[in-house]
């Protein structure tokens, strides 16, 4: 049995202008190395997703919400890709993953979600020597230190690793999530929902090198096996309400 992982589709605009929502190439085949099997999350709000403002989107409505919801219950994990913005349907999918005890990684834009879900939106435009954002997919950016007793060192083993980075802003602290990683400029690179759930954000991209590096892959692996775990647990209810 392999694990479903559902995807947020995020948002783009082709060169003549037309909007559309997709899916990165390398997020699909990474999750598929790794066990598990992809399920878009498709938008649900009828607006122009691509032009309007993040502070612009309408909340969702209770229909919107139904629909979210039938989608969500095929999902044993969430993975929040990158991307250019987030909205009340990303942050709703959030706040029922955690509700639902569904396993969750967040990735870059994702973890900026993550850190700022249940509050106003608080990014920061980084203003630092080291690079945040780098021109190619290949090689490393930075280093980042991880915070022993954190369920990222749990999963690492380690207490610094070399790190991709493709980001202009920041999270700063908040009063639900923990902070798990930061770089030696003092941002705030990873971060952990406190529970016994899988639910972390890193701000790199371990999907873009989880062929070629351990600790990307370490990452990716853990997430899959917890909802591969969440997808046992939902069988096992299944079968006790069939007996």
């Amino acid at each position: 049995m392999k694990p479903v992982i559902g995807i947020p589709l995020r948002y783009q605009a082709l060169k003549d202008g037309r909007p559309i929502v997709y899916m990165s190439e390398c997020v699909r085949r990474t999750i598929q190395s790794a066990g598990g099997i992809v399920y878009p999350i498709v938008p649900v709000q009828d607006v122009d997703y691509f032009y309007t403002k993040g502070n612009e989107f309408p909340e969702i409505t209770k229909e919107e919400i139904c629909i979210i919801d039938d989608m969500l219950n095929f999902c044993d994990g969430i993975l929040f890709p990158g991307g250019i913005k987030f909205t009340p349907f990303d942050r709703y999918i959030l706040e029922q993953a955690i509700e639902k005890k569904i396993p969750v990684l967040g990735i870059c834009l994702g973890m900026q979600m993550m850190s700022c879900y249940n509050e106003d939106i608080n990014l920061n435009e980084i203003d630092s020597d080291i690079n945040h954002k780098q021109d190619l997919d290949e090689g490393y950016s930075h280093e980042v230190n991880i915070l022993k007793g954190s369920k990222l060192y749990e999963i690492l083993g380690v207490e610094s690793l070399e790190v991709n980075s493709f980001h202009k802003y920041c999270v700063t602290k908040n009063n639900i999530y923990k902070i798990s990683a930061i770089s030696s400029d003092r941002i705030i690179e990873a971060i952990e929902y406190p529970s016994d759930v899988f639910n972390i954000g890193v701000q790199w991209h371990p999907e873009i090198s989880y062929s070629f590096d351990d600790n990307s892959k370490k990452i990716i692996d853990a997430f899959i096996k917890a909802a591969y775990n969440k997808a046992c647990s939902k069988n096992k209810t299944i079968e006790s309400v069939v007996e």
